[in-house]
């Protein structure tokens, strides 16, 4: 019996971000379904014979042997080993991606699911901001009064985790794209465009999950202004609207009000012998992280091993802050990977990231451009952010990564090559 490859590409894909929600067992097991899948394409059709002539690809693979070498150099290599050797899985993920929409591009189609399924989770994150509780009664608890350890943080379908707004982040720049992609010559559905894309910027901003609704914003504006069907004074009001807007829902809402502003500008401000860039957790924790550059500045103390550093016997002496990252990827990444490491690592990502932009812009391929556009948020300086190479951020940023390679003919890794079968 022959198996119909398109088929079950296309349903894994389809169930990646519900995948994700499950948790990162279930989110493994589906990038791994995926990985299996094209890797059995990959030996029967073989691929290796052309596609690791590929620059993208060694370039990856580089990352990749990195990390297996970075994995020798940590202070506890077991801690961070199967992080480093699973990032083989991305890599393939990466090529799996590419050859399913080098198939057909009629798989954008893909697209039309996920944003369903983002347009149904932020309607969730809606329902539990207001009324208290989502859909499934989840978060409930805040109404009886019980202290949850994330105060009013929105979680939606994530129930004790406060990412909803990294998870959205991760998804709505490029069904954005997605969405202006299809209807960018019916002039009529400007407007509900431009609603659809403020109720996905106020769904990350309600979850109160600061960093993330700046870089949406910062992601929002960018967007519009790459957008060369809108006229710069169209651009100019609904840069207009955005802005206002999200300052209203802020300044109308106490809780985001001092999550936003109150906060920061009372500890650094207001307070007297305020002792804020002292105490404040997150400068705490980008202290912390540079320390630990300091005294391991060539390599780090290796992937997922600044808690092991940070929560030893030598913490206080050494000025560090417990936890388990600073919280801040260029200070992960000097603390874990030192100035060579993070040297490497910087240096091939933005070159991946930045090496097709003249054919995204040119050929305004809005998916690539929304897919780029997470990226970049990705590497905004001093705003916090989760672990990079943790399952759940490292799966958002390859999931963008793959996408802004794979939709466009004039970039996707196989419509480079000849001879293919």
């Amino acid at each position: 019996m022959l198996i119909n490859h398109d088929k079950i590409f296309f349903s894994l894909l389809s169930i990646l971000p519900i995948s994700i929600i499950a948790g990162p067992t279930v989110s493994l097991i589906n990038v791994l379904l995926i990985v299996f899948l094209y890797f059995f394409v990959f030996i029967k059709k073989k691929h290796y014979k052309f596609l690791f002539k590929d620059k993208t690809l060694w370039l990856l693979l580089i990352v990749y042997v990195y990390l297996i070498f970075n994995s020798i150099l940590s202070i506890d290599y077991e801690v961070g080993l199967n992080r480093n050797i699973g990032f083989i899985r991305l890599i393939f993920l990466f090529i799996g991606i590419n050859y399913f929409f080098y198939i057909s591009q009629k798989n954008l189609k893909i697209l039309k699911i996920w944003t369903a399924f983002i347009i149904i989770f932020a309607t969730d994150v809606y329902f539990e901001k207001f009324l208290g509780a989502n859909i499934f009664g989840w978060g409930a608890e805040e109404i009886n009064n019980i202290k949850q350890p994330y105060g009013k943080r929105v979680m939606s379908f994530f129930k004790d985790e406060p990412i909803a707004g990294a998870y959205l982040n991760g998804f709505v720049l490029l069904i954005c794209g997605y969405l202006l992609s299809i209807y960018k010559n019916k002039k009529r559905l400007y407007l509900p465009l431009i609603i659809i894309f403020l109720y996905f910027l106020f769904s990350i901003l309600v979850t109160g999950e600061r960093s993330n609704s700046l870089k949406a914003l910062f992601g929002m504006i960018l967007f519009l202004s790459l957008i060369d069907f809108i006229k710069l004074k169209s651009k100019i009001i609904i840069l207009f609207i955005l802005i206002l807007s999200f300052v209203l829902i802020i300044s109308n809402s106490n809780y985001l009000k001092n999550r936003y502003f109150g906060q920061l500008y009372s500890e650094a401000f207001l307070e007297k012998d305020s002792k804020f860039f002292e105490e404040n957790t997150y400068i705490r924790l980008y202290k912390s992280g540079f320390n630990v550059f300091k005294n391991y500045p060539f390599f780090g103390v290796g992937n997922k091993n600044y808690r092991v550093e940070a929560c030893s016997d030598k913490a206080i002496e050494l000025n560090y802050f417990c936890m388990t990252h600073p919280h801040q990827v260029y200070f992960e990444f000097l603390a874990e990977h030192g100035l060579i490491g993070s040297t490497i690592l910087l240096f091939i990502f933005f070159f991946l990231i930045f090496k097709n932009l003249k054919i995204m812009i040119l050929s305004q391929n809005y998916v690539q451009i929304g897919s780029l556009l997470y990226l970049l948020s990705t590497f905004i300086p001093l705003l916090p952010s989760g672990s990079f190479f943790s399952d759940f951020n490292i799966t958002l940023f390859f999931i963008n990564f793959s996408l802004m390679y794979s939709v466009s003919k004039n970039t996707n890794i196989f419509f480079q090559k000849k001879n293919l079968q």
